[in-house]
Protein backbone atom coordinates (compact mmCIF):
# COMPACT_ATOMS: atom_id res chain seq x y z
CA UNK A 1 0.00 0.00 0.00
CA UNK A 2 2.98 2.33 0.39
CA UNK A 3 4.11 2.17 -3.23
CA UNK A 4 0.79 3.35 -4.77
CA UNK A 5 0.80 6.39 -2.46
CA UNK A 6 4.33 7.30 -3.50
CA UNK A 7 3.41 6.84 -7.12
CA UNK A 8 0.43 9.15 -6.71
CA UNK A 9 2.58 11.82 -5.04
CA UNK A 10 5.16 11.59 -7.78
CA UNK A 11 2.44 11.92 -10.41
CA UNK A 12 1.05 14.99 -8.73
CA UNK A 13 4.55 16.53 -8.51
CA UNK A 14 5.09 15.85 -12.20
CA UNK A 15 1.81 17.55 -13.09
CA UNK A 16 2.77 20.59 -10.97
CA UNK A 17 6.18 20.81 -12.59
CA UNK A 18 4.68 20.61 -16.08
CA UNK A 19 2.15 23.34 -15.20
CA UNK A 20 4.94 25.57 -13.84
CA UNK A 21 6.99 24.97 -16.96
CA UNK A 22 3.99 25.82 -19.12
CA UNK A 23 3.36 28.99 -17.12
CA UNK A 24 7.02 30.00 -17.53
CA UNK A 25 6.81 29.45 -21.27
CA UNK A 26 3.70 31.64 -21.42
CA UNK A 27 5.45 34.44 -19.53
CA UNK A 28 8.45 34.22 -21.85
CA UNK A 29 6.12 34.33 -24.81
CA UNK A 30 4.31 37.41 -23.49
CA UNK A 31 7.60 39.18 -22.76
CA UNK A 32 8.85 38.38 -26.24
CA UNK A 33 5.67 39.78 -27.80
CA UNK A 34 5.93 42.93 -25.63
CA UNK A 35 9.59 43.42 -26.58
CA UNK A 36 8.77 43.00 -30.28
CA UNK A 37 5.97 45.54 -29.93
CA UNK A 38 8.24 48.07 -28.19
CA UNK A 39 10.90 47.56 -30.82
CA UNK A 40 8.34 48.10 -33.59
CA UNK A 41 6.95 51.28 -32.00
CA UNK A 42 10.43 52.66 -31.31
CA UNK A 43 11.53 51.90 -34.83
CA UNK A 44 8.46 53.62 -36.25
CA UNK A 45 9.09 56.75 -34.16
CA UNK A 46 12.75 56.86 -35.08
CA UNK A 47 11.91 56.55 -38.77
CA UNK A 48 9.31 59.29 -38.40
CA UNK A 49 11.82 61.54 -36.61
CA UNK A 50 14.37 60.95 -39.37
CA UNK A 51 11.78 61.81 -42.00
CA UNK A 52 10.86 65.02 -40.15
CA UNK A 53 14.54 65.91 -39.78
CA UNK A 54 15.15 65.33 -43.47
CA UNK A 55 12.15 67.49 -44.34
CA UNK A 56 13.38 70.39 -42.17
CA UNK A 57 16.91 70.03 -43.54
CA UNK A 58 15.52 70.60 -47.01
CA UNK A 59 13.41 73.57 -45.92
CA UNK A 60 15.74 75.47 -43.57
CA UNK A 61 19.40 76.40 -43.26
CA UNK A 62 21.60 74.85 -40.55
CA UNK A 63 21.48 77.94 -38.33
CA UNK A 64 17.72 78.13 -38.55
CA UNK A 65 17.43 74.45 -37.64
CA UNK A 66 19.59 74.96 -34.55
CA UNK A 67 17.48 77.94 -33.58
CA UNK A 68 14.32 75.83 -33.89
CA UNK A 69 15.81 73.06 -31.76
CA UNK A 70 16.94 75.60 -29.17
CA UNK A 71 13.47 77.10 -28.92
CA UNK A 72 11.93 73.66 -28.41
CA UNK A 73 14.42 72.87 -25.63
CA UNK A 74 13.81 76.22 -23.94
CA UNK A 75 10.10 75.45 -23.76
CA UNK A 76 10.83 72.00 -22.39
CA UNK A 77 13.23 73.44 -19.83
CA UNK A 78 10.67 75.95 -18.57
CA UNK A 79 8.34 73.09 -17.71
CA UNK A 80 10.95 70.62 -16.47
CA UNK A 81 13.99 72.67 -15.45
CA UNK A 82 16.30 69.99 -13.89
CA UNK A 83 15.58 67.29 -16.45
CA UNK A 84 15.67 69.89 -19.23
CA UNK A 85 19.24 70.89 -18.40
CA UNK A 86 20.35 67.28 -18.24
CA UNK A 87 18.79 66.33 -21.57
CA UNK A 88 20.10 69.52 -23.20
CA UNK A 89 23.63 68.62 -22.17
CA UNK A 90 23.24 65.10 -23.51
CA UNK A 91 21.90 66.15 -26.91
CA UNK A 92 24.24 69.12 -27.31
CA UNK A 93 21.87 72.11 -27.17
CA UNK A 94 23.18 75.50 -25.98
CA UNK A 95 20.84 76.92 -23.33
CA UNK A 96 20.72 80.66 -23.91
CA UNK A 97 18.50 81.29 -20.89
CA UNK A 98 21.26 80.02 -18.60
CA UNK A 99 24.33 81.37 -20.39
CA UNK A 100 23.25 84.78 -21.71
CA UNK A 101 24.63 88.00 -20.24
CA UNK A 102 21.93 89.57 -18.10
CA UNK A 103 20.69 93.17 -18.22
CA UNK A 104 21.97 93.76 -14.68
CA UNK A 105 25.54 92.96 -15.72
CA UNK A 106 25.33 95.41 -18.61
CA UNK A 107 24.02 98.09 -16.26
CA UNK A 108 26.83 97.52 -13.73
CA UNK A 109 29.44 98.23 -16.41
CA UNK A 110 28.07 101.73 -16.87
CA UNK A 111 28.12 102.33 -13.12
CA UNK A 112 31.79 101.27 -12.91
CA UNK A 113 32.78 103.87 -15.50
CA UNK A 114 30.76 106.57 -13.74
CA UNK A 115 32.48 105.75 -10.44
CA UNK A 116 35.92 106.00 -12.04
CA UNK A 117 35.04 109.28 -13.72
CA UNK A 118 33.98 110.70 -10.34
CA UNK A 119 37.34 109.72 -8.81
CA UNK A 120 39.13 111.16 -11.83
CA UNK A 121 37.37 114.52 -11.46
CA UNK A 122 38.09 114.69 -7.74
CA UNK A 123 41.77 113.87 -8.32
CA UNK A 124 42.04 116.50 -11.06
CA UNK A 125 40.51 119.20 -8.87
CA UNK A 126 42.78 118.36 -5.94
CA UNK A 127 45.90 117.89 -8.06
CA UNK A 128 46.52 114.33 -6.87
CA UNK A 129 47.00 111.16 -8.90
CA UNK A 130 43.75 109.47 -9.94
CA UNK A 131 42.98 106.49 -7.77
CA UNK A 132 40.33 103.78 -7.67
CA UNK A 133 36.94 103.84 -5.93
CA UNK A 134 37.49 100.24 -4.80
CA UNK A 135 40.28 98.75 -2.73
CA UNK A 136 42.99 96.32 -3.83
CA UNK A 137 43.93 97.97 -7.15
CA UNK A 138 47.62 98.55 -7.88
CA UNK A 139 48.91 100.94 -10.54
CA UNK A 140 50.81 99.10 -13.29
CA UNK A 141 51.26 101.82 -15.90
CA UNK A 142 50.33 105.48 -16.10
CA UNK A 143 50.60 107.83 -19.06
CA UNK A 144 48.89 111.04 -20.11
CA UNK A 145 45.72 109.42 -21.54
CA UNK A 146 46.24 105.84 -20.40
CA UNK A 147 46.21 104.15 -16.98
CA UNK A 148 46.44 100.45 -16.10
CA UNK A 149 45.63 98.87 -12.73
CA UNK A 150 45.62 95.28 -11.50
CA UNK A 151 44.33 93.47 -8.42
CA UNK A 152 44.50 89.83 -7.28
CA UNK A 153 41.52 87.62 -7.98
CA UNK A 154 40.38 86.01 -4.70
CA UNK A 155 41.32 82.34 -4.28
CA UNK A 156 43.42 82.45 -7.46
CA UNK A 157 46.99 83.08 -8.60
CA UNK A 158 45.71 85.44 -11.32
CA UNK A 159 45.06 89.17 -11.61
CA UNK A 160 42.19 91.24 -12.91
CA UNK A 161 43.21 94.25 -15.02
CA UNK A 162 41.55 97.60 -15.58
CA UNK A 163 42.41 100.18 -18.24
CA UNK A 164 41.07 103.74 -18.33
CA UNK A 165 41.96 105.69 -21.46
CA UNK A 166 40.92 108.32 -23.97
CA UNK A 167 41.18 108.89 -27.72
CA UNK A 168 40.53 112.18 -29.47
CA UNK A 169 41.11 111.32 -33.15
CA UNK A 170 38.42 108.66 -33.78
CA UNK A 171 34.70 108.49 -33.08
CA UNK A 172 33.13 106.18 -30.49
CA UNK A 173 31.13 104.48 -33.26
CA UNK A 174 34.30 103.60 -35.17
CA UNK A 175 36.05 102.23 -32.09
CA UNK A 176 32.97 100.22 -31.07
CA UNK A 177 32.40 98.70 -34.51
CA UNK A 178 36.04 97.73 -35.02
CA UNK A 179 35.94 95.62 -31.84
CA UNK A 180 32.83 93.76 -32.95
CA UNK A 181 33.56 93.15 -36.64
CA UNK A 182 35.09 89.67 -36.70
CA UNK A 183 35.88 89.77 -40.43
CA UNK A 184 37.80 93.02 -40.12
CA UNK A 185 39.75 91.78 -37.09
CA UNK A 186 41.13 88.92 -39.14
CA UNK A 187 42.83 91.60 -41.25
CA UNK A 188 44.27 93.92 -38.58
CA UNK A 189 45.12 91.36 -35.86
CA UNK A 190 47.95 89.15 -37.13
CA UNK A 191 47.67 86.86 -34.09
CA UNK A 192 44.21 85.59 -35.07
CA UNK A 193 44.12 81.99 -36.27
CA UNK A 194 40.34 81.52 -36.26
CA UNK A 195 37.52 83.92 -35.42
CA UNK A 196 33.88 83.17 -36.14
CA UNK A 197 30.40 83.58 -34.70
CA UNK A 198 28.98 80.11 -34.04
CA UNK A 199 25.60 80.95 -32.48
CA UNK A 200 23.22 83.89 -32.00
CA UNK A 201 20.33 84.67 -29.71
CA UNK A 202 17.47 86.44 -31.46
CA UNK A 203 16.04 87.77 -28.19
CA UNK A 204 19.05 89.77 -26.98
CA UNK A 205 21.32 89.93 -30.03
CA UNK A 206 24.00 88.04 -28.07
CA UNK A 207 26.53 85.93 -29.96
CA UNK A 208 28.80 82.99 -29.18
CA UNK A 209 32.25 83.45 -30.71
CA UNK A 210 35.08 80.96 -31.25
CA UNK A 211 38.47 82.71 -31.24
CA UNK A 212 41.83 80.98 -31.69
CA UNK A 213 45.00 83.05 -31.33
CA UNK A 214 48.77 82.68 -31.32
CA UNK A 215 50.56 82.98 -27.98
CA UNK A 216 54.21 84.02 -27.54
CA UNK A 217 56.78 81.32 -28.22
CA UNK A 218 57.21 78.67 -26.83
CA UNK A 219 53.57 78.47 -25.69
CA UNK A 220 50.94 76.64 -27.72
CA UNK A 221 48.14 78.57 -29.39
CA UNK A 222 45.03 79.16 -27.29
CA UNK A 223 41.36 79.19 -28.18
CA UNK A 224 38.40 80.85 -26.49
CA UNK A 225 34.67 80.18 -26.71
CA UNK A 226 32.77 83.12 -25.28
CA UNK A 227 29.37 84.75 -25.32
CA UNK A 228 29.29 88.47 -26.02
CA UNK A 229 26.55 91.05 -25.74
CA UNK A 230 26.71 94.66 -26.82
CA UNK A 231 24.42 97.63 -26.41
CA UNK A 232 24.19 101.36 -27.10
CA UNK A 233 22.60 103.25 -24.22
CA UNK A 234 21.49 106.49 -25.86
CA UNK A 235 19.90 107.88 -22.69
CA UNK A 236 23.12 107.57 -20.66
CA UNK A 237 25.47 108.20 -23.62
CA UNK A 238 27.24 104.83 -23.29
CA UNK A 239 28.37 101.96 -25.51
CA UNK A 240 28.86 98.63 -23.72
CA UNK A 241 30.44 95.34 -24.75
CA UNK A 242 30.60 92.38 -22.31
CA UNK A 243 32.17 88.97 -23.01
CA UNK A 244 32.79 85.87 -20.88
CA UNK A 245 33.79 82.27 -21.48
CA UNK A 246 31.15 79.57 -22.01
CA UNK A 247 31.00 76.00 -23.23
CA UNK A 248 29.20 75.36 -26.50
CA UNK A 249 28.41 71.94 -28.00
CA UNK A 250 29.41 73.06 -31.51
CA UNK A 251 32.96 73.89 -30.40
CA UNK A 252 34.40 70.98 -28.39
CA UNK A 253 37.98 71.07 -27.15
CA UNK A 254 40.61 69.72 -29.56
CA UNK A 255 44.30 68.83 -29.46
CA UNK A 256 45.05 71.72 -31.81
CA UNK A 257 44.62 74.46 -29.17
CA UNK A 258 44.76 74.90 -25.41
CA UNK A 259 41.25 75.89 -24.33
CA UNK A 260 40.95 78.94 -22.04
CA UNK A 261 37.91 78.28 -19.86
CA UNK A 262 38.19 81.33 -17.60
CA UNK A 263 37.84 84.62 -19.50
CA UNK A 264 35.94 87.86 -18.92
CA UNK A 265 36.10 91.24 -20.67
CA UNK A 266 34.04 94.41 -20.22
CA UNK A 267 34.41 97.53 -22.37
CA UNK A 268 32.47 100.73 -21.70
CA UNK A 269 32.77 103.77 -24.00
CA UNK A 270 31.51 107.28 -23.19
CA UNK A 271 31.63 109.88 -25.99
CA UNK A 272 32.89 113.35 -25.15
CA UNK A 273 30.04 114.77 -27.23
CA UNK A 274 28.22 112.29 -29.51
CA UNK A 275 28.70 108.82 -31.00
CA UNK A 276 29.79 110.29 -34.35
CA UNK A 277 32.17 113.01 -33.17
CA UNK A 278 35.83 112.47 -32.35
CA UNK A 279 36.70 111.93 -28.73
CA UNK A 280 35.70 109.47 -26.01
CA UNK A 281 36.78 107.82 -22.76
CA UNK A 282 36.81 104.06 -22.33
CA UNK A 283 37.08 101.59 -19.45
CA UNK A 284 38.33 98.05 -20.14
CA UNK A 285 38.19 95.41 -17.38
CA UNK A 286 39.80 92.10 -18.27
CA UNK A 287 40.80 88.77 -16.75
CA UNK A 288 41.58 85.29 -18.03
CA UNK A 289 43.46 82.12 -17.13
CA UNK A 290 45.80 81.32 -20.05
CA UNK A 291 46.64 77.88 -18.61
CA UNK A 292 50.39 78.50 -18.40
CA UNK A 293 53.05 77.03 -16.12
CA UNK A 294 54.92 80.33 -15.82
CA UNK A 295 55.15 82.13 -12.47
CA UNK A 296 52.55 84.70 -11.55
CA UNK A 297 54.81 87.70 -12.20
CA UNK A 298 55.60 86.43 -15.73
CA UNK A 299 51.93 86.13 -16.64
CA UNK A 300 51.29 89.56 -15.13
CA UNK A 301 54.09 91.09 -17.22
CA UNK A 302 52.80 89.48 -20.42
CA UNK A 303 49.26 90.72 -19.88
CA UNK A 304 50.16 94.23 -18.69
CA UNK A 305 52.55 94.72 -21.64
CA UNK A 306 50.36 93.00 -24.21
CA UNK A 307 47.20 94.95 -23.39
CA UNK A 308 48.57 98.37 -24.42
CA UNK A 309 49.90 96.81 -27.63
CA UNK A 310 46.47 95.38 -28.42
CA UNK A 311 44.77 98.72 -27.76
CA UNK A 312 47.28 100.47 -30.06
CA UNK A 313 46.41 98.01 -32.83
CA UNK A 314 42.71 98.54 -32.17
CA UNK A 315 43.17 102.32 -32.35
CA UNK A 316 45.12 102.06 -35.63
CA UNK A 317 42.42 99.83 -37.10
CA UNK A 318 39.77 102.39 -36.12
CA UNK A 319 41.82 105.13 -37.82
CA UNK A 320 42.01 103.08 -41.00
CA UNK A 321 38.24 102.70 -40.95
CA UNK A 322 37.87 106.44 -40.39
CA UNK A 323 40.14 107.21 -43.36
CA UNK A 324 37.88 105.09 -45.63
CA UNK A 325 40.54 102.45 -46.18
CA UNK A 326 38.19 99.64 -45.17
CA UNK A 327 34.47 99.10 -44.80
CA UNK A 328 33.14 97.67 -41.54
CA UNK A 329 29.74 96.60 -40.28
CA UNK A 330 27.79 99.20 -38.31
CA UNK A 331 26.78 97.46 -35.08
CA UNK A 332 26.03 100.71 -33.26
CA UNK A 333 23.55 101.92 -35.85
CA UNK A 334 21.21 98.97 -35.34
CA UNK A 335 20.81 99.33 -31.56
CA UNK A 336 19.23 102.78 -31.33
CA UNK A 337 16.11 101.32 -29.75
CA UNK A 338 15.02 97.98 -28.37
CA UNK A 339 12.72 97.39 -31.35
CA UNK A 340 15.53 98.05 -33.79
CA UNK A 341 17.81 95.80 -31.78
CA UNK A 342 15.44 92.85 -31.98
CA UNK A 343 14.93 93.37 -35.71
CA UNK A 344 18.63 93.58 -36.51
CA UNK A 345 19.37 90.50 -34.39
CA UNK A 346 16.75 88.55 -36.27
CA UNK A 347 18.32 89.62 -39.56
CA UNK A 348 21.80 88.58 -38.39
CA UNK A 349 20.41 85.22 -37.32
CA UNK A 350 19.97 84.25 -40.98
CA UNK A 351 23.66 84.87 -41.60
CA UNK A 352 22.95 86.87 -44.72
CA UNK A 353 24.77 90.06 -45.74
CA UNK A 354 26.31 90.75 -42.36
CA UNK A 355 29.43 92.28 -43.85
CA UNK A 356 28.59 93.18 -47.41
CA UNK A 357 26.37 95.74 -49.03
CA UNK A 358 23.12 97.15 -47.76
CA UNK A 359 22.58 99.53 -44.87
CA UNK A 360 24.72 97.40 -42.57
CA UNK A 361 27.88 98.35 -44.51
CA UNK A 362 29.52 101.62 -43.50
CA UNK A 363 32.82 103.34 -44.02
CA UNK A 364 33.06 104.35 -40.40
Amino acid sequence: MVFPRRTLALARAGVGASEAAGSGQKRKGLLSIFADHCSFVTGQRLRRACQIGELYSNLYSERTRWTLVGNIWRRFQNKHAPSGRLVAALVGVFMWDNEKIQDEEMHRCGLELEALESVKRLSSSSGTVAGQPEGGWEVVMEKKDFRVWKRPIPNSHLYEYRVLGSYNDVTPRQFFNVQLDTEYRKKWDSLVIKLEVVDRDANTGSEVVHWATHFPYPMYSRDYVYVRRYDVDVDNNLMILVSRAVQHPRVPETQEFVRVNSYRSKMVIRPHRSFDENGFDYLLTYSDDPQTVFPRYCVSWMVSSGMPDFLDKLHTAALRAKNLEVGIHDYAGVIKSSDTNRQSSQERLTGENTHSGGSGQIYA
